[in-house]
């Protein structure tokens, strides 16, 4: 019975994975389940077995893309690393999303608002709880004076976030894409801004 389960679910990823796929190059309204289905190798009738619409499987997509991530942050924020430990593995975490949950992350963020709201208030919860946790971590090094006492903890969130979504962009459409480099060059710039501290 296990087994079947492990099948299904493996089978239940590859779908959700093909309609972000499809979703990320045509965009939610572009898309069309035949089309997932052709990129799965199957009926457009049989991926009613994964979801009952095409609005179920954009929801399915999103909470793929958000839900580790989500957890990931959560867990970031319980542990008890200085500052600049924690912000590199946020913008760390963040920028592997894109890589590990392939196009299923910049769906979430592209697509989500075409959901109805009774199904995007989960989404909504997890990505909330995301940017509140990132929040709380810089309030504790304003606080503890790891940063400078005039930063905006909602808005340097904010900012991290953003850039953080602007390069996962990126990281979708170029699987060469050094994500080391890259998560240690924004943490440097996040961590040191623009001017030689000497001056």
């Amino acid at each position: 019975m296990l087994q079947g389960n492990s099948r299904y679910e493996q089978a239940r990823t590859a779908a959700i994975k093909a309609a972000a796929a499809e979703f990320a190059v045509k965009g939610y309204h572009g898309a069309s389940t035949r089309e997932i289905a052709a990129r799965l190798g199957i009926k457009q009738g049989s991926l009613y077995y994964y979801f009952k619409s095409k609005e179920d499987a954009l929801l399915e997509v999103c909470l793929y893309g958000i839900r580790d991530y989500a957890q990931r942050m959560q867990d970031i924020a319980a542990n008890d690393q200085p500052f600049e430990a924690k912000l590199l593995a946020t913008v760390s975490s963040h920028l592997w999303s894109y890589r590990s949950t392939d196009e299923a992350l910049k769906v979430y963020n592209d697509e989500r608002l075409y959901l109805p709201e009774e199904k995007r208030r989960h989404l909504k919860e997890l990505g909330s709880s995301y940017r509140e946790q990132l929040e709380g971590i810089i309030a504790d090094a304003v606080e503890t004076g790891q940063v400078r006492g005039t930063i905006d903890p909602h808005f340097a969130a904010q900012a991290v976030i953003g850039i953080c979504n602007a390069w996962g962009d990126l990281i979708v459409r170029d699987p060469d894409l050094d994500i080391v480099a890259l998560t240690q060059k924004c943490t440097g710039l996040l961590l040191g801004g623009f001017r030689d501290p000497e001056h």
